[in-house]
């Protein structure tokens, strides 16, 4: 399992925040069971960012599920990198998009989904959804869980 550490520079001792999601560092470790089609299932619930136009805050709750190849994320450097977004100006769509496709650059997996379910801005809720393709035949892949927003009613 040593071997699976070397090379990490942010698990095991203090970290600051990164300044934005580009200065974030990702890391990753090797997959302790290659050719397993298992899920691995990150909830985000106090996902934060900002309003690229008025600087106020957005909210959202991600999930992101991944059939990992070669490599699972380091969950510390993933929980920093998503925490970076907290004073980063961008659109609902554009950072669900960021971070699937920062994560799919940086583990290449056999398949991963996010769904990004973005509380109401302006009275209207957005949820951005994506994914890299078909999962694979006989992979359980289980509900997200998120309800779609229906306000207090």
């Amino acid at each position: 399992m040593t071997h699976a550490i070397e090379g990490l520079t942010l698990l095991g001792h203090p970290a600051a925040l990164p300044a934005s999601p580009d200065a974030a560092v990702l890391e990753r470790v090797p997959n302790p069971h290659l050719g397993a089609n298992y899920v691995v299932r990150f909830a985000v619930p106090e996902f934060t960012t900002l309003c690229p136009i008025t600087g106020q805050p957005d909210f959202a709750h991600l999930v992101i599920d991944t059939i990992p190849a070669g490599w699972i994320v380091e969950s510390k450097s993933l929980k920093l990198y998503l925490s970076s977004f907290r004073n980063h100006r961008a659109f609902h769509e554009a950072c669900t998009l960021d971070v699937a496709l920062r994560l799919v650059g940086l583990l290449d997996p056999v398949w991963l989904r996010i769904g990004g379910y973005w509380y109401p801005r302006g009275g209207i809720p957005i949820d951005v959804f994506w994914q890299t393709g078909t999962p694979p035949e006989g992979a359980w892949i289980p509900d997200q869980g998120v309800a779609p927003y229906r306000g207090r009613g």
